[in-house]
């Protein structure tokens, strides 16, 4: 009987957690980090204040835990992305399709992103929050490099002199480009209009990589 307690108050509590990040989540999309209060995401949630600092120690572990839990969730999508039987190319171009799609369905933790990667220093997380947050984001980065390592390995592409560089360019492209076309222009036509530069810019790299 007591482990069934004990079991059920477990269950509350995640349930809660659960209920206070997709509070948070909506309100850093609507209002942006810094606007946003333990107030406002108990209020949003409707659990007390006291309920938040029960599940998390302050707001920023609110926000990584919301950018690494969807991490995690990319990561396991894409983790054994290089050893699928295709060419690097095709992969490349299969990687940015899942990268922009995912993104594209969750529109408000791609903004939550690109505030971490443009204002950590303003956002006050530990350096272990901090460590967290890019050691998940860089998990997802590095299949870019294994794919074009595969590449180089097959003789689809040339030897080039820094992997993890061009890894960063085709990463910071995929993102520009999202971020360029996420809130503009006709809603019907944004999707295919991001996937269609994309692929054309990638094809840039591509082209690069083969010379």
């Amino acid at each position: 009987m007591e482990e069934k307690r004990k079991k059920k108050k477990e269950q509350e509590k995640e349930n809660r957690k659960n209920t206070i990040l997709k509070a948070a989540r909506r309100l850093f999309f609507d209002r942006g980090f810094k606007s946003v209060t333990v107030d406002n995401i108990a209020e949003k949630a409707e659990v007390s204040k006291g309920s938040i600092y029960l599940c998390f120690e302050s707001k920023e572990e609110i926000y990584v835990q919301i950018l690494i839990a969807d991490n995690i969730a990319l990561y396991e999508r894409v983790k054994n992305f290089a050893n699928i039987e295709a060419s690097a190319s095709q992969l490349l171009q299969e990687f940015a399709r899942i990268y922009v799609n995912f993104f594209m369905s969750d529109k408000e933790l791609f903004r939550i992103l690109m505030t971490f990667m443009m204002q950590t220093t303003q956002m006050n997380l530990t350096e272990k929050q901090t460590i967290e947050l890019i050691k998940s984001t860089n998990e997802n980065i590095k299949i870019i490099s294994q794919i074009i390592q595969k590449g180089i390995d097959s003789g689809e592409f040339r030897p080039i002199d820094n992997i993890y560089q061009m890894q960063n360019a085709i990463w910071g492209m995929l993102n520009g480009i999202i971020s360029l076309f996420l809130f503009t222009g006709n809603p019907i036509k944004r999707m295919e209009r991001i996937h269609s530069t994309v692929q054309d810019s990638l094809n840039v790299f591509i082209k690069g990589l083969k010379v």
